[in-house]
């Protein structure tokens, strides 16, 4: 089987480990035959789980790891304790040797993302690593970074950042020229910090391959004003978190009003194909899964409260990437970045 379809995940990650984890990957290797997986964990444990998912136990390989990174580690404790030996680094592996072409878990994500940055190493040029969200809005979904990696980036970063999103449009969401904006608190050049304000202008004067729009708002990203958000780690989680909280804020509310009276409940019968279409644009675990950009691998990152479908939700994006060469895109699109803003490649 090629090397694009193979997958590495690790088994233990997340709130609730392999009772999550196993039957995700079980729904995944229900839709796509020829894919294959290496199971990281604890093997008495995976087999366990895995007893009621026989095609599991026919399609993936299960290896064993001694130790599983608890959600509440610091990058530094899980350093030290599951380097080389934890399920998540044993993941991370197979993708740095070629086993697999896209590891997922749903792990710390601190630990997740110091481990990437040991193993896989970042792209040269790259300072820090991105994470990236596919984001329902009124027109379909746009890329939204980094929504939790980078707290404080600075303007060359955001410029990197703006180049990675845009890759990421064209390959997982088939844009040809999809348009990129830079979140700001108003779409005046004038307006906002100044590594943002710094950032609009290297995007714009440097002629780089990429269609800026300029400043965009936070009412933006709910329109899909343009194909790819960008923004710092910190703003980008808050506006992430804020925005699955209101769409169950919208959901638990939608249940208790429809609930009140007899009517209300007739006009959701009625109404029942819309609101399942809602359910399905907004429900978190239909766009589960964070992509790290800007290393020598490909990283999906799960949510550590993940549904089973939420965890096959973020393996599907992981398939995508598998098949899309993304890693050669961005270094290719970074490479004419440092040639035209005469930018000097860090070294890894």
């Amino acid at each position: 089987m090629g090397r694009g379809y193979v997958i590495s995940v690790d088994a233990m990650g997340g709130d609730f480990g392999p009772s999550v984890t196993i039957p995700g990957v079980d729904l995944v290797l229900s839709r796509h035959p020829n894919m294959r997986v290496l199971l990281y964990g604890d093997e008495a444990t995976i087999r366990q789980e895995a007893a009621d998912y026989p095609r599991v136990l026919q399609r993936a390989e299960i290896r064993h790891a001694e130790v599983a990174v608890s959600m509440d580690e610091k990058p530094s404790q899980a350093l030290r304790k599951g380097r080389r030996v934890s399920s998540m680094w044993l993941a991370l592996e197979a993708v740095r040797d070629g086993e697999a072409a896209v590891m997922v878990s749903a792990g710390n994500t601190g630990a997740l993302m110091a481990m990437s940055i040991f193993v896989l190493k970042t792209m040269p040029g790259i300072k820090r690593p991105a994470i990236a969200a596919l984001w329902p809005n009124l027109r379909g979904r746009s890329v939204v970074l980094d929504v939790g990696a980078t707290i404080g980036a600075d303007a060359e970063q955001l410029v990197d950042f703006a180049i990675m999103g845009e890759a990421m449009a064209r390959t997982l969401l088939g844009m040809e020229r999809p348009s990129v904006g830079l979140l700001n608190v108003g779409v005046e050049e004038v307006k906002g910090v100044e590594y943002v304000r710094e950032a609009g202008r290297m995007l714009r004067e440097a002629d780089l391959p990429i269609r800026y729009e300029g400043f965009v708002e936070g009412n933006d990203i709910a329109a899909g004003t343009v194909d790819v958000f960008v923004t710092e780690g910190f703003t980008g989680n808050i506006a992430l978190k804020t925005a699955e909280g209101t769409a169950r804020q919208v959901g638990q509310a939608l249940r208790q009003y429809i609930g009140e009276s007899l009517i209300a409940r007739i006009g959701a019968f009625l109404a029942r194909s819309a609101f399942r279409k809602l359910k399905a644009r907004l429900d978190p675990s239909a766009n589960n899964g964070g992509v790290f950009l800007g290393l020598n691998g490909l990283v999906v990152k799960s949510h550590g409260g993940a549904t089973a479908e939420g965890f096959a939700s973020a393996i599907e994006i992981a398939v995508d990437m598998a098949k899309s060469n993304l890693v050669e895109k961005i270094a290719a699109d970074l490479a004419v970045k440092q040639a035209l803003l005469d930018l000097p490649a860090e070294k890894a």
